[in-house]
């Protein structure tokens, strides 16, 4: 028994963070216990814990996922921290030693802010020279530089950690970070140096990508390097009027067009600096995640184009930049242009609208090791010039950079364009949770859209923890609002982007904390961001009573079912469906997920009020919206699909509106028409509710439009639109088609929920008990997941053999349980780990067609024969329509058809004949019953699909 994955607010070793209640967590592995009996925490002032400050005794209700530490904190103080457990079956494990180490807190300032005496353009390093003269024990730098910066001591980079202080709405809260500098400083002689760049702060940026000066017009630093000596004495040396300022080699840049580096450029006149006026009451500690090089990749090939270029295929679309190495001879210049496909052959990024994505480096003849300061880029492609020589791979490495999260989910399937389409949604997150989730990470926009995140956070959350990036997005969000009246902007911080409150988009003031609840089961998410869930659906309220009053909302800005493809006006990106159907379905949903957190907080009356809100919004939906018989008045596959996940679907019409996004989708060919709302619901929606066979159909398609056609093309990242590329390699548009763009990539929470079925469940959130409900289809032939959640490790495997029998593999993590449902099962067919199930004392029903089995943690190998086949054989009494769509099938038949069914067209086909089999058509255009008989021999063995 071994105690692992210890966290304090779901970090390692968190140095500097703002903490407020740290609350400690751990997973139990490697024993063959069932349950946690007891547990004692210990919190010391030294590693060894013999100068403990804190003991909580051994107790029954010590929680692995989120205890808060009863302890009043110190500033500039690390904290060792471990735990010990007991098991039931008498196992007991003590963990390895775990920190986390607090900032300045109330402690006051002082360093003063200091502004370089140069041309707010000229990108400056700051200096400061000084002495120690002791023995040093321990050193720590708080640092905060604006609009960007990296810290240098003695000529060495504090931190592995980029981009600093990274982005949030600094006309809120400015971040500063804490870096320990021991290793770098010496007795004697030493020199700090803060290169300084614009980023979001006060270079260009901002929605269409011609704002600069956003938050400042002028670059500060306000650092303090505070230095404990060996005799226990301590030092601070301090930004003031003593440091100097040099013009940088960088030359200039900005986050959308990259950065000039002039390593010929000599520092040696230096400038004075004066005191800023930013003040301390906006300071606090960190909550961002350092962002680094995470990955490093090499480049495949190098490719000659036929315009004669020269351009490095990275293999997959990345975020990050090219580090190179090179010994030019001095004054030569290396550009890259950064870019994310070729078209023709040729290096192309027209698609990246204004921003220029280039990379210039004028070189001094010495051998280096070259990367960029203060910018990044979305890319596949490098085109290089002015290299002298050949170019050689070897000296390129792609730097793949994003925040620090823990990969914490996988999936696999028997097949390969699934496969990519997964990895695709994951480096859609890597891509773009760049300290903000940007909706894209290469054109002149990188911001942080509110519906892009909050319809792709359930995916991201199985995919990588997520809790501290998510925490600090939402805080970022809550401080938005205050100044809007509870309105949440459409981008996150709101830089030059007016307006907001749009249905789903805003809404992810509501669904991310919800999301991040479920997944980790820590309220303190709850906590914090209450008062800006609240103050949302409190504004949808207002809007609702300014309005009439009905419980609908049907007024403000919306943008709709983003990008979809079922909309009468070809040139508006907004869909078909009703944006007051849409908002008003977000508005019972919003409120009811208040409801929810209010009850888990204990807000009892809240809770009631929110929950009479829901309930009256959704019978307002049920009397503007349905029919007294049942039938939705919007007929398209968002509507449908919103009306079931977020249950609006009054119960005695759930059968008719599912029959009905049956209908809609045969109509469309089974392909999707959805955009940005619809997407993520869709696949969940038809597998909930019996339809699960068109929900693979839909993943599995690889035509336009599915998620495979730009797998089919070449894909490694998610696309912003179904076509951002034509199936000749042509880019549909250059105005807003971004290769990188996460949303649609939320069908991997599906495949997660779905076609593993690995489901938190609301009463014990953070997968204290799971719910494991895997919905196979014989077109996988086996299916792996793993998510490394909160507690521990959940796997579910399922597999077929030719005959059909089902094999299933779980595990379930310590001091957990599992609801298991077994499709189409039978309680005496069912063997687990090698054992009947009827005769194993297993707590199992039979419910319906499945079978509903509980189990603890362990291992469990299952196997059974559905009692219904999951293979599904094509005839000549399967719908025309079908047979036609599948092209083997329709190879086959198409010689034998009478010539009045040869121009018979699938994709209008339904239409006019529904589901009519050929052999039912054969009355209408004659057949002969052998040729049916001859044909349903040559189909037999073709699976649908």
């Amino acid at each position: 028994m071994i105690i692992t994955r210890l966290k304090t607010n779901r970090i390692v070793n968190p140095l500097g963070f703002s903490l407020d209640k740290p609350r400690l967590s751990y997973v139990v592995e490697g024993t063959e216990a069932k349950s946690q009996l007891e547990a004692r925490y210990q919190v010391a002032l030294d590693q060894d814990l013999k100068v403990v400050v804190y003991d909580s005794g051994v107790r029954e209700d010590i929680d692995s996922l989120a205890f808060e530490l009863p302890l009043d904190l110190t500033p500039r103080t690390r904290y060792y921290w471990r735990v010990e457990v007991w098991a039931d079956n008498g196992d007991h494990a003590v963990s390895q030693t775990a920190w986390f180490e607090t900032a300045k807190l109330d402690e006051p300032w002082v360093g003063k802010w200091i502004v370089p005496e140069l041309d707010k353009d000229t990108h400056p390093v700051l200096n400061k020279s000084f002495v120690l003269n002791k023995q040093i024990m321990s050193a720590r730098a708080y640092v905060c530089g604006l609009g960007l910066y990296e810290i240098q001591i003695n000529g060495a980079k504090a931190g592995d950690e980029y981009l600093a202080p990274h982005f949030n709405a600094y006309q809120k809260w400015l971040q500063y970070q804490t870096y320990d500098v021991t290793a770098l400083l010496r007795e004697g002689e030493n020199q700090v140096s803060v290169s300084l760049g614009n980023g979001l702060f006060k270079g260009r940026f901002g929605f269409e990508g011609h704002s600069a000066e956003l938050y400042g017009n002028e670059f500060a630093l306000l650092s303090e390097i505070a230095v404990t000596y060996a005799d226990g004495s301590t030092d601070v040396i301090a930004s003031d009027l003593s440091w100097t300022a040099l013009k940088s080699k960088v030359m200039g840049g900005n986050l959308y067009d990259g950065e000039i580096y002039d390593a010929t450029y000599q520092l040696s006149e230096t400038f004075p600096v004066r005191e800023g006026e930013l003040g301390y009451d906006r300071l606090k500690a960190r909550l961002s995640l350092p962002v680094i090089v995470k990955e490093e990749l090499k480049p495949i090939k190098i490719i000659h184009t036929p315009a004669g270029e020269i351009v490095l295929d990275m293999g997959q679309n990345m975020v990050g930049w090219m580090r190179f190495r090179t010994d030019a001879p001095r004054g030569t210049v290396i550009r890259l242009y950064y870019g994310e496909l070729l078209q023709d052959g040729n290096f192309y990024r027209d698609n990246l609208r204004t921003a220029k994505a280039e990379y210039q480096y004028i070189a001094d003849g010495t051998e280096a090791v070259v990367r960029p300061y203060f910018t990044f880029y979305g890319f596949r492609y490098v085109k290089v010039e002015g290299w002298p020589g050949e170019l050689n791979v070897d000296d390129f490495t792609g730097c793949v950079l994003y925040s620090d999260l823990e990969q914490t989910g996988s999936f696999e399937t028997s097949d390969p364009l699934v496969n990519r389409l997964f990895l695709n949604a994951l480096w859609g997150q890597k891509g773009n949770f760049l300290d903000v989730p940007t909706d894209c990470p290469q054109r002149d926009e990188r911001m942080g859209w509110t519906g892009d995140a909050q319809v792709f956070s359930g995916t991201a959350c199985f995919n990588m923890d997520s809790y501290a990036f998510f925490s600090k997005y939402g805080y970022d969000m809550g401080k938005e609002q205050e100044e809007r009246g509870g309105m949440v902007p459409m981008v996150v911080p709101a830089a030059n982007v007016e307006g907001g409150g749009s249905s789903a988009w805003a809404d992810a003031a509501t669904i991310i904390p919800w999301n991040v609840y479920l997944h980790y089961g820590d309220k303190a998410i709850l906590e914090q961001q209450f008062e800006s869930m609240k103050s949302w659906v409190d504004f949808i309220i207002r809007a609702d009573e300014e309005s009439g009053n009905r419980r609908l909302w049907t007024v403000g800005f919306h943008f709709g079912d983003w990008l979809a493809l079922d909309g009468s006006n070809l040139d508006s990106p907004m869909g078909g469906t009703d944006t007051d159907f849409i908002a008003s379905a977000y508005y019972r949903y919003s409120a009811q997920l208040v409801a929810k957190a209010a009850k888990v907080l204990g807000k009892e009356e809240l809770a009631a009020h929110y929950g009479r809100i829901s309930d009256e919004v959704k019978s307002a939906i049920e009397d503007e919206f349905f029919s007294k018989n049942g039938r939705l008045g919007l007929d398209t596959q968002t509507a449908y699909a919103v009306a079931l996940f977020m249950d609006l679907v009054p119960e005695a019409f759930k059968a008719r509106v599912v029959e009905a996004l049956r209908k809609r989708l045969k109509s469309d060919r089974n392909h999707l028409k959805t955009g940005f709302v619809g997407t993520p619901y869709l696949n969940p929606a038809l597998s909930n509710n019996g339809s699960n066979d068109l929900a693979y159909t839909l993943l599995l398609n690889d035509d336009y439009p599915s998620w495979l056609y730009a797998v089919k093309l070449g894909a490694t990242t998610i696309w912003e639109r179904w076509n951002s590329v034509m199936p000749d390699g042509k880019m549909s548009s250059t105005g807003m088609n971004s290769l990188n763009h996460y949303a649609y990539g939320a069908i991997a929470e599906w495949m997660y929920r779905s076609v593993a079925g690995i489901n938190p469940v609301e009463e014990a959130p953070g997968f204290r008990r799971a719910l494991l409900a895997p919905q196979p289809d014989y077109r996988l032939k086996w299916v792996k997941a793993t998510v490394e959640t909160a507690v521990g490790t959940y796997k579910s495997e399922w597999s077929f053999n030719e005959q059909g029998k089902l094999t299933f593999r779980f595990v379930i993590p310590f001091n957990t349980s599992a609801s298991v449902v077994l499709p189409f099962a039978d309680l005496n067919a069912v063997t687990v780990n090698s054992q009947n199930l009827s005769e194993k004392g297993f707590s199992c029903s039979q419910d319906g067609e499945n079978i509903r089995l509980e189990l603890l943690c362990g291992s469990y190998t299952i196997e059974y024969m559905p009692t219904k086949s999951y293979i599904k054989q094509l005839t000549t009494q399967t719908p025309l329509v079908e047979l036609l769509s599948n092209k083997a099938a329709s190879s086959i038949i198409e010689s034998s058809l009478p010539p009045g069914m040869k121009s018979l067209n699938p994709d209008t086909l339904s239409v006019s004949i529904g589901d009519a089999s050929l052999r039912e058509l054969a009355a209408y255009y004659p057949m002969e019953a052998s040729v049916l008989d001859q044909l349903d021999e040559q189909l037999k063995g073709l699976p649908v699909g």
